[in-house]
């Protein structure tokens, strides 16, 4: 409880508030596997910038969005389908942050101030992802610079909800498949839910000026299955165009994904075996089961 009312969910982690709030962090990872990340340094001015930039991204025609192809499954350019015909996306992967953006930029009608705001965009949410990832593994007391040099993918995506819309997905229902997600959030328009332990559907509202922090598969089998990967879909629930920005932490490109020697010991066993991240990522796909399910796989009871 705080203040006579109860806490709101997601949790909100205050990045002024280390290491005061790092049990609260990591209650939030087990719990939710998504909480709400303020006081995060990135200037709201570039964050609005960031948004005008997408709004003008996919007003492009389709011809010139079409340039913007995958590097893995999925990292270009998303056009609506019959399964989801709400839904539209842009983005890029990458190891070296300002290569991918280079390219990316390269790919669309991109002006020079457009570009130079989307690398300092890009980098700023990268810089916080990696200070979300070290509060994390501080928490835990496992030592080391946790996913520093793991590849990225950053997306952009729009949703095109109407009256006639209403109460269809814009999104299924999926975890992410790597360590952590950051989101900006449209400040006007919602839709996002985030599934409990109980298997409800939670609205998470947006607030401006703050990120969103999802779990993924990886960090739920780093850290032993101590987290939680985060089930989250989006819905249309209100008519209106809907643009959020996401950052996604993968996996490691040159080591395995692996559980630390930190978090195993004779009460808390390990349970998942070392796997290669982007076999994992591909077989999840070919499996088409992307609400964690492929993890089973990996168990060593499984093995």
């Amino acid at each position: 409880m705080m203040d006579g009312r109860e806490e709101a969910v997601p949790v909100t982690i205050d990045l002024d508030q280390f290491p005061a709030q790092v049990g609260k962090l990591i209650e939030a990872c087990e719990a939710l596997g998504c909480f709400r990340v303020i006081n995060h340094k990135i200037p709201v001015q570039l964050m609005s910038e960031m948004k005008s930039i997408v709004r003008n991204l996919f007003d492009l025609p389709t011809e010139t969005k079409r340039r913007n192809t995958d590097t893995i499954v999925s990292s270009g350019y998303v056009e609506p389908t019959p399964k989801y015909p709400l839904y539209e996306a842009l983005g890029f992967y990458g190891s070296n942050l300002f290569e991918a953006v280079d390219a990316f930029c390269g790919q669309l009608d991109v002006t020079v101030h457009q570009r130079e705001t989307i690398k300092t965009y890009a980098h700023e949410v990268h810089n916080l992802a990696m200070e979300i990832g070290h509060k994390i593994a501080q928490g835990l007391g496992v030592e080391g610079d946790l996913c520093r040099e793991w590849p990225i993918q950053f997306k952009i995506n729009k949703y095109s909800f109407t009256k006639k819309t209403l109460g269809s997905p814009g999104i299924q229902l999926h975890t992410d498949s790597g360590f952590l997600t950051v989101l900006q959030e449209d400040e006007c328009v919602g839709g996002f839910q985030v599934m409990d332990k109980s298997s409800r559907f939670i609205p998470v509202d947006p607030i401006a000026g703050s990120f969103l922090v999802n779990l993924g598969d990886v960090a739920k089998a780093w850290s032993n299955g101590r987290f939680c990967n985060a089930k989250h879909r989006v819905q249309c629930i209100e008519p209106g165009i809907r643009l959020t920005i996401t950052v996604f932490i993968l996996g490691p490109k040159e080591e395995m994904v692996e559980v630390p020697p930190e978090l195993v010991d004779v009460d808390h066993p390990r349970l998942y075996l070392p796997f290669d991240y982007q076999d994992y990522r591909k077989r999840r796909i070919s499996m088409g089961q992307v609400a964690g399910e492929a993890l089973e796989l990996y168990t060593i009871q499984n093995a």
